[in-house]
């Protein structure tokens, strides 16, 4: 089955076809490295992490980049702020960036360049667009003039005819055009500067990245990522910076994935309404962090709010309460006797790779391929209830299969990584600690309702039912007896 990637560049989902035959090269653009990341890029590397992963699945070897922004007028001002050196702060924050994606569970990529390692490529790629005629210095300024190339636009799908009327020029800048863009920044008392051809000073944002694509991918790989608010101007100047010196397409797809807001607020640091992503961590599971934001599609908005994070832990609980029962139920006898396992639920689980595969063939959609694992859930779940006290060898071992089927799909999102028991367990023990109750006084009220509804005491049943209510806690009642569960606001 082909993959299907929707392409910003010509606005419609494309077939993956790599250049080179099974190598897919990516390049994603990282942070900058002069504060604590957020929820925002979480989202960015965890929809990264999935692509790499489903097309490692899928047998295609993956090459990797994602750079590291480590001089930017940003880390310039944040580290006069905190008294340190601009490499001492932007390699601080790298170092908390790792300790976040760890948490989380996130592959480390092929290669992670940064910045400041590669200011000879950048160089090299500024002059050859100078030599062009398509950069020119102003002062101890380089800049790239955007009328020298006529697709300028062409990722943004804007005008540039439009983008001129509406642009400002800072009295600073000595620019031929106003939609013209820095490449090199000349020095400034008190800042990191590099020589250069054009006298001391620094790259500018856009140019980075083109230099080090090229160096580890060449003039044209196949897909390159980030989020829509890197559309313009950054990936734009990219195209027009790589496209204006190598002559070809720089990338053959871009992907972006879409914001994520709070009360449909797009979520940022300049908004001051970001959640850190070790603020979400202390209170949720890595894991129920992964399912909330696999549970919407890459490209699509995501609301972040404790409803839906709590919807998560409830998804993810299920998810791993069916993997519990089945361990459960694979450490009893078996038996050679006939299976109660039927051939159209047979048929149904074994067509649930398939079904997954095309949902995220289908560019990535995890929020489609979360319904297919929840309905092989519903389906070994039905297939346990009504599992004899001794199973037939046949059951067990396609129950086996089939959570072991399920793990290794959820495993593309990253879930299911953990112990089920244990993590129920541990799920269980950090919801009853914000209530008033502990799981003793739990069980010995289930076993109080048990003797009352043997005694057919139905009314202090209830009032036992009801008192468990009122602290948080619910029970349901089942063929193997009872259990019981947080209450979910």
């Amino acid at each position: 089955m082909n993959i299907q990637i929707y392409n910003t560049l010509s606005g419609k989902k494309e077939l993956l076809r790599p250049l080179e035959p099974g190598h897919v090269k990516l390049y994603v653009c990282g942070i900058t490295s002069y504060d604590y990341c957020h929820i925002g890029h979480a989202r960015s590397a965890l929809a990264f992490d999935m692509i790499v992963r489903y097309l490692r699945y899928r047998g295609y070897r993956v090459t990797y980049i994602r750079n590291f922004t480590d001089i930017d007028d940003k880390i310039i001002n944040r580290a006069a702020e905190q008294q340190t050196t601009t490499e001492e702060l932007a390699n601080r924050f790298i170092q908390e960036f790792y300790t976040d994606m760890d948490r989380l569970g996130i592959d480390r990529p092929d290669l992670e360049p940064k910045a400041t390692e590669h200011i000879a490529e950048m160089i090299d790629l500024i002059t050859e667009l100078i030599d062009k005629g398509m950069a020119y210095q102003s002062g101890t300024d380089v800049y790239y003039a955007v009328n020298s190339f006529p697709e300028y636009g062409k990722l943004s799908h804007r005008n540039l005819d439009d983008m001129q009327a509406g642009a400002r020029v800072s009295i600073n800048e000595q620019k031929t055009n106003p939609m013209d863009f820095v490449l090199w920044k000349g020095s400034k008392p008190g800042e990191p500067t590099w020589d250069s051809p054009w006298g001391p000073g620094r790259p500018g944002w856009h140019i980075e990245c083109s230099a080090m694509s090229r160096k580890y991918l060449g003039d044209t790989f196949d897909i390159h990522g980030g989020g829509k608010d890197l559309i313009f101007p950054h990936h734009e100047n990219e195209i027009a910076q790589s496209e204006g010196a190598n002559g070809c397409a720089m990338v053959t797809c871009w992907v972006h994935h879409g914001f994520v807001t709070i009360r449909d607020e797009k979520m940022s640091k300049s908004l001051g309404n970001f959640l850190t992503i070790r603020d979400i961590l202390n209170h949720y599971h890595p894991e129920i962090l992964r399912f909330f934001i696999f549970s919407t599609h890459y490209r699509n908005p995501l609301d972040f709010s404790e409803m839906a994070m709590q919807d998560a832990s409830a998804g993810l609980e299920r998810l791993y309460a069916c993997v519990a029962q089945v361990t459960d139920l694979a450490t009893k006898e078996t038996t050679e006797s006939r299976g109660i396992l039927s051939e159209k639920e047979g048929t149904a689980l074994d067509g649930m790779e398939v079904r997954f595969q095309q949902a995220m063939n289908n560019d990535f959609n995890t929020a489609q391929a979360q319904a297919i694992l929840f309905e092989m859930v519903k389906i070994i779940n039905r297939i346990c209830i009504n599992m004899p006290q001794v199973p037939a060898v046949t059951d067990m071992q396609a129950l086996k299969s089939a959570v072991h089927t399920l793990k290794n799909l959820a495993g593309i999102m990253g879930l299911l990584r953990e112990d089920a028991v244990s993590f129920l367990t541990a799920l269980k023990e950090k919801m009853l600690a914000g209530l008033d109750i502990n799981e003793e006084t739990i069980l010995a009220l289930i076993r109080e309702r048990y003797a009352s509804r043997a005694d057919k005491n139905w009314k202090r049943s209830d009032e036992i039912r009801d008192e468990l209510l009122t602290k948080g806690i619910e029970l349901k009642d089942g063929p193997d007896g009872t259990t019981w569960g947080i209450k979910r606001s």
